[in-house]
């Protein structure tokens, strides 16, 4: 393995001595001695490499989804009508927002397309 490839606080082996990645060139050796570490070079990994935890999946229900999105257009609406009162775009600004809610909906009931 290349030494870029490891990340800062790994355990390696390199030139018959054991260190510990410190940066991106640089290394500590187990007596203390600190060394850069060419980019090129071949070690030999000594920890494990650590797997992220796995987050478990969850299933979602469509309905309480969508209840929780017309809850949130409701108050985007509001917001937006408060917002844009005296605006002579608002019409259309209304129109592109009622647009990207429908569009939304459909991607609910139809997930692959």
């Amino acid at each position: 393995m290349k030494f870029q490839m490891l990340e800062v606080g790994t355990r390696f082996e390199y030139a018959d001595a054991i260190y510990v990645k410190t940066g991106p060139l640089t290394a500590i050796s187990e007596s203390g001695v600190q060394r850069m570490i060419p980019r090129f070079a071949l070690l030999r990994p000594l920890d494990a490499p650590i797997e992220p935890p796995r987050r478990a999946s969850r299933a979602l229900d469509e309905a309480e989804v969508l209840a929780a999105f017309e809850v949130f257009y409701a108050a985007c609406l509001s917001e937006f009508e408060a917002a844009c009162r005296d605006s002579t775009a608002a019409p259309a600004w209304r129109a592109r927002l009622e647009s990207a809610r429908r569009r939304f909906i459909a991607a609910l009931e139809n997930p692959s397309a």
